[in-house]
C-alpha cells in the first residue's frame, strides 16, 4: 500500500477516468488541474475527439480549464483501453440505466470492467463511481479483475466511491463536494481516500465497506425520491380541495427545524433519482423483501407526466376545447432548470402524452436545441416570441429555466398550465393555472 499511497501523495501516479460524461469528464479535469497525468477512456470516438480538440461538451467543466489541460499534455483521451496498462488508478464512471423492464442494466460496468482487466498491475487502485445496487463491486467488479490473476486487497485495490455530481449546481461541484469512499479492505480505502483527498478540496467520509458505500448513495435518491412522492401526492390532494400547495409548503418552510421543503412538479428526472429506487427494489428482491415505501413513492413519481397532461385536458375542456387536435407549446425539456441534460427528463415525458392523445406539440427550450427518445426526435423552437406563443392552444411549463420571458408567455398565451411554479412572480394571472 504504501507505495502507491506514496505515490499518489507526491502527484507522481497517473490516472485514468473510463466514461467521460456529466461525471466522467468534470472528474478527469479535477485530476488533471490536481497535477496529475491522466487518460481519459471513452468508446464514443466523437467525445475522445472533441476533448483532444480542447473542446468541452459537459456544462460543469470550464472550456479554457479543459484546453489548457489538454495542450499541457495533463489530459489525454482515447478509445485505447490498452492505456489502462499505464495507469496507477482508474475510476469507472459509465451509466448504470434501467433496461425496458425497468431493470438494473449494469452491462456498462462489466464491459468497462472486462476491457481494463488485461491491464490491471500489481499495486492498482480500481474505483467504481456508477451508481449502482449494494454488492455491485464485491459481486460483479471484484471477480472479473481477478481474472487477471491477481488478488484483490493484496496485488491491487478495489473500492466504490458514489459520484455526487449535481449538474448546473453553482456551489457544489465535483471539487468541493465531500466524498464517500468504501475498499474492499481497510487498505483498498486507505489508498482511494488518499487519492481522492489529494484531488478534491472537500473532505472525504470513509466508510468499511464498498456495500456501506453503494447503499449510502441509494439512500441519499431514494430519500428524495420519497419525499418528492410525498409533496407530489399531497399536490393532487390539494387541487381536489381547493388548496395551493406551493403555499403550503412556503409556510412549512418557515419551521427552522424538522421540515425540509420539497416540491411537486411533471416527475423526476437525470439519472440518479428516478432510476435508484429501482436498482434498490430489484435488489431487494433477492432477499424476500419488498420496498413498500419506496415502490408506492415511484408510482406517484412516474404517473406525475399523465397526471399533468390530465389537467391540462380539464383546462381546455373548461374553454371548450378538447386535447385531441390542440395545439401545445411545451417549455423545457431538460431534466431540470438551466441545465441542456435531458436524461430521463419528465417533459419529455409530458410531450409524449400530450401526443398520444392527439395533441399537436412543439416545445421551447433555450437549452435542448434538439433530443431524440426512442423513436421521437424533436427540435426547438428558435426563438420565444409573442406571436409565436399566441398560435398555441395552451401552454405547458415542464422546466423552470431562468432564461426564459414569462412575461412574454403571460402576454401572449391563451391558457398555461405551470407544473413548475415557474411563473409565480409574474401577473396578471388570470390564464395561469398552478399544478
Amino acid at each position: 500500500m504504501a507505495g502507491l499511497k506514496e505515490k499518489i501523495l507526491a502527484r507522481e501516479a497517473t490516472l485514468g477516468v473510463i466514461g467521460l460524461g456529466y461525471v466522467g469528464l468534470p472528474l478527469a479535469v479535477e485530476k488533471a488541474k490536481a497535477g496529475f497525468k491522466v487518460f481519459g477512456f471513452d468508446v464514443q470516438k466523437e467525445k475522445v475527439d472533441m476533448v483532444n480538440a480542447g473542446h468541452n461538451y459537459i456544462g460543469d467543466v470550464v472550456n479554457e480549464d479543459l484546453k489548457a489541460l489538454v495542450d499541457a499534455g495533463m489530459l489525454v483521451a482515447t478509445t485505447d483501453f490498452a492505456d489502462a496498462a499505464r495507469c496507477d488508478c482508474v475510476c469507472i464512471c459509465v451509466p448504470t440505466p434501467l433496461d425496458a423492464h425497468q431493470q438494473p442494466d449494469i452491462s456498462y460496468v462489466r464491459s468497462s470492467t472486462e476491457s481494463i482487466t488485461p491491464y490491471v498491475h500489481k499495486d492498482m487502485l480500481v474505483v467504481l463511481e456508477s451508481t449502482t445496487y449494494p454488492g455491485t463491486t464485491e459481486e460483479l467488479v471484484k471477480p472479473i479483475l481477478e481474472r487477471s490473476g491477481l488478488k484483490c486487497g493484496v496485488d491491487f485495490y478495489l473500492a466504490f466511491s458514489p459520484e455526487r455530481v449535481d449538474p448546473g449546481n453553482l456551489i457544489y461541484k465535483t471539487k468541493n463536494t465531500p466524498k464517500v469512499v468504501g475498499g474492499c479492505t481497510p487498505e483498498c480505502t486507505e489508498v482511494a481516500a488518499a487519492m481522492y483527498e489529494t484531488v478534491l478540496e472537500a473532505p472525504v467520509y470513509k466508510v468499511s465497506s464498498p456495500a456501506i458505500a453503494e447503499m449510502e448513495k441509494i439512500l441519499e435518491n431514494t430519500y428524495r425520491n420519497v419525499n418528492i412522492g410525498l409533496i407530489n401526492e399531497l399536490a393532487i390532494l390539494c387541487d381536489r380541495m381547493g388548496i395551493d400547495i406551493w403555499e403550503v409548503v412556503d409556510a412549512a418552510k418557515s419551521k427552522p427545524y424538522g421540515f425540509q421543503a420539497f416540491y411537486p412538479g411533471p416527475g423526476l428526472g437525470g439519472h440518479c433519482i428516478p432510476l435508484d429506487p429501482y436498482y434498490l427494489s430489484w435488489k431487494a428482491r433477492e432477499y424476500g423483501f419488498h420496498t413498500s415505501m419506496i415502490e408506492a413513492s415511484m408510482m406517484v413519481n412516474d404517473r406525475m407526466p399523465e397526471y399533468c397532461v390530465d389537467r391540462v385536458a380539464r383546462m381546455l375542456n373548461e374553454h371548450k376545447m378538447a386535447i385531441n387536435g390542440t395545439k401545445a407549446l411545451v417549455l423545457g425539456a431538460a431534466y431540470k432548470g438551466d441545465i441542456d441534460d435531458y436524461r430521463e427528463s419528465p417533459a419529455i415525458n409530458v410531450m409524449q402524452e400530450l401526443l398520444k392523445r392527439g395533441a399537436e406539440v412543439d416545445y421551447y427550450d433555450p437549452w435542448v436545441p434538439k433530443f431524440r427518445k426512442g423513436a421521437l426526435t424533436m427540435e426547438s423552437l428558435p426563438a420565444l416570441t409573442e406571436e409565436a406563443v399566441g398560435s398555441y392552444d395552451v401552454v405547458v411549463v415542464a422546466t423552470a429555466h431562468t432564461n426564459v420571458d414569462y412575461a412574454l408567455v403571460q402576454r401572449a398565451a391563451r391558457l398555461i398550465f405551470d407544473a413548475k411554479n415557474a411563473m409565480k412572480d409574474v401577473s396578471p394571472r388570470d390564464n395561469i393555472e398552478v399544478l
